[in-house]
């Protein structure tokens, strides 16, 4: 029974990431490809939270909300890119069996909860919209904590409950896992066992946290359409788009990624693409989310440079 037990959990998980046998030269060039994205994301999200923190003009809802989205953004970087780092870096493309658990139910619990956050976005934007003379009082700050913390308590929980069903899967000693790092699905293709009751709680789990908030930003925009179309002035049309687009362009690259890289046919080509389109969605949609804010949003740009002029001011002595 102890030589199946150690048979059954592998020590290491081989990450077979990439395949760059025909063009070695590739991996220094994506190692570095990786490292500017990791640092300009870190960066970039950074300092959302730190503006979004120090300047009063945006203590709102609004930027409440962005300030979560970019902690979740650098949270999921810091998961997952140092590994793939390490895995280019080195000769190796091991992680250690904790390291890949604890990868796997990290990564569950801040996709989950960013699937939630983006929906508590768009209701935020809808009452906005459309109840903006009760928007301070329903969009209360008691009640801004309240869904943010639902957000990130609904994450944690579908991650507890699947990947602890994942962990409980017996392996029988396999450990090739043909993606550059360790996600639930993945993992529970690798069990020696019958798997039904895994596969009903991911499915169960994506309706309601991908699906459904999909539904609900997408039943939110549908009223606010509704509600822009009912301003007569072209000026208050622009306005009331500006305050949304932001958050719609985020939207279509979270959800943009998740269909092309779960929805593809079950094809050894269309595997390759997933790992790159997974790789867009770990690496370069967090930098894209930050950049999107500050270049579309003029709060965010002139909160930057009242801070920027105000070091300046200070550093300079007056």
């Amino acid at each position: 029974m102890m030589k199946i037990a150690n048979v059954s959990t592998p020590e290491l998980f081989v990450l077979m990431g990439f395949s760059f046998s025909a063009q070695p030269s590739l991996e220094p060039v994506l190692f570095t490809v990786v490292l500017g994205f990791y640092i300009v994301s870190v960066l970039g999200n950074g300092i959302i939270v730190l503006v979004s923190c120090v300047d009063k003009h945006l203590c709102t809802p609004m930027y409440f909300f962005l300030v979560n989205l970019s902690f979740l953004d650098i949270s999921i970087n810091t998961s997952i890119v140092p590994q793939l780092l390490t895995n280019l870096w080195g000769p190796q493309r091991t992680i250690s069996y904790g390291g890949c658990v604890t990868q796997f139910y990290i990564s569950h619990w801040l996709g989950a909860t960013e699937c939630v956050l983006l929906a508590v976005m768009a209701y935020d934007r809808y009452v906005a919209i459309s109840r903006p003379l009760r928007y301070t009082v329903i969009m209360s700050p008691r009640c801004c904590i309240v869904l943010a913390f639902t957000s990130w308590l609904g994450g944690l929980s579908t991650s507890l409950v699947g990947s602890t069903l994942t962990v409980l899967l017996p392996l029988c000693g396999n450990n090739r896992i043909y993606d550059f790092f360790c996600e639930m699905p993945l993992i529970i293709q690798l069990a020696c066992v019958d798997t039904s009751l895994n596969e009903v709680e991911m499915y169960l789990a994506s309706f309601i946290f991908v699906v459904l908030p999909l539904g609900l930003i997408l039943l939110s925009y549908g009223h606010i359409a509704r509600a822009v179309l009912k301003i007569r002035s072209a000026e208050g049309r622009r306005k009331a788009f500006n305050t949304c687009s932001s958050h719609m362009a985020v939207v279509s690259l979270f959800y943009g990624s998740i269909i092309f890289m779960y929805l593809q046919p079950a094809k050894s080509n269309s595997h390759e693409q997933g790992k790159f389109i997974a790789l867009f969605y770990t690496v370069v949609t967090p930098v894209l989310n930050p950049l999107i804010y500050t270049l579309r949003n003029k709060d965010v740009k002139n909160a930057l440079k009242h801070i920027m002029l105000e070091n300046c001011c200070g550093f300079s002595g007056k």
